[in-house]
């Protein structure tokens, strides 16, 4: 049956198949204490569901395996980015297709009808994408679909970095496959490349300092001292990713290729600050980017421009500073400043150097 559920997998989309026990993960006081030290910042849904995260049997009474499921959103050939084109934004690579969670629901809640079916009478099971109450890395690993890099993120020796987990919950009892051993060895490339050292020491990230918490999470005002360090990227972020050896076999799939978006492939900056709210939703309708809101979007945007644009920008930025939306606006104005500052250094903007 094993053997069966892990083809079926395959032929679904699926570009890996593991299983392991439906036990508590070995982890579970090392989240604790990165709950305690704050450093899942405002996201405050981790912390509601800590008991649950702690024990699979919360979520689903009578849980025997997990099943652990991965999709690579890897494409051949994509470049390296560059800073070289101050007007463009950069969004996260899976960010460049449409919404994970709907594209994979539908094979995930076919293989669960035919794993209820292969069971028999009595089997339950329940499915999640990166929106259960279950610490899914960690039981990944546990899984062998790969091991946690120092950056946190788990990596696949067939994968890379680039790809979603997912998984079933089941009462059936498959037996386990064998765990990945951390494959990290000395290599700190990670954690070099991090533009803020969100990375605080190996294997434990401060997500208050992530430019992928402060773009996409965080709902709130960009602490001043991390705007400068988010360069062009404006919707999360892949440096801690990209460089990764690991990424070298990283394989193309297919599944998520079908849904890619390449009009989200580096945005025009000026062209999303004029969006309201109704152009808001039908350009980013289907897509991750939806999650921000219109407010965080733009937000992201007005930080880009104050990092990377030009004179050419200030008209916009100027608009946008009188936006309805005062965090819009707030951003706004102090990309303002930053371009009059990097034009004349000698800026006297309300964000520009006080003289003494």
């Amino acid at each position: 049956m094993k053997e069966a559920i892990r083809n079926r997998a395959l032929e679904l989309g699926f570009d890996l198949c593991r299983f392991t026990t439906a036990a508590a993960p070995a982890t579970a006081d090392q989240f604790a204490r990165w709950l305690e030290q704050g450093n899942h910042g405002g996201m405050a849904w981790l912390e509601r569901g800590k008991a649950k995260r702690e024990d699979p049997q919360l979520v689903l009474q009578g849980a025997r395996t997990l099943i652990c499921l991965a999709v690579s959103y890897a494409r051949n050939g994509q470049p390296d980015r560059a800073d070289n084109n101050p007007n463009r934004g950069i969004f996260a690579r899976y960010a460049e297709h449409s919404d994970y969670h709907d594209v994979l629901a539908s094979p995930l809640k076919q293989l669960t009808v035919d794993l209820d079916q292969m069971g028999g009478a009595g089997t339950r099971s329940l499915w999640y994408v990166d929106t259960g109450p279950i610490l899914e890395r960690d039981l990944a690993q546990r899984a062998g679909l790969g091991f946690a890099g120092k950056h946190t993120s788990l990596i696949s020796r067939q994968l890379g970095n680039w790809f979603f987990i997912a998984e079933i919950l089941t009462t059936l009892e498959i037996s386990p496959d064998e765990p990945e051993p951390n494959r990290c060895g000395t290599c700190t490339r990670c954690m070099t490349a991090c533009p803020t050292n969100a990375i605080s020491q190996p294997f434990e990230l401060d997500a208050r300092r992530c430019i992928s918490y402060l773009t996409i999470e965080l709902k709130g005002s960009i602490p001043l001292e991390f705007r400068p360090l988010m360069g062009r990227r404006i919707y999360g972020c892949d440096d801690c990713l990209a460089a990764c050896p690991w990424n070298r076999f990283a394989k193309e799939g297919s599944l998520m290729l079908a849904h890619r978006r390449d009009d989200l492939n580096e945005p025009d900056l000026v062209e999303l600050l004029s969006l309201d709210d109704a152009a808001f939703k039908a350009r980013f309708s289907g897509t991750p980017v939806l999650r921000t809101k219109r407010r965080g979007l733009l937000r992201n945007v007005c930080v880009a421009l104050g990092n990377c644009g030009g004179s050419e920008a200030l008209p916009h930025l100027e608009r946008a500073s009188h936006d309805a939306e005062p965090l819009i606006a707030e951003h706004a104005l102090w990309a303002v400043d930053q371009i009059r500052q990097r034009l004349n250094p000698i800026g006297t903007g309300p964000f520009a150097p006080q003289s003494r």
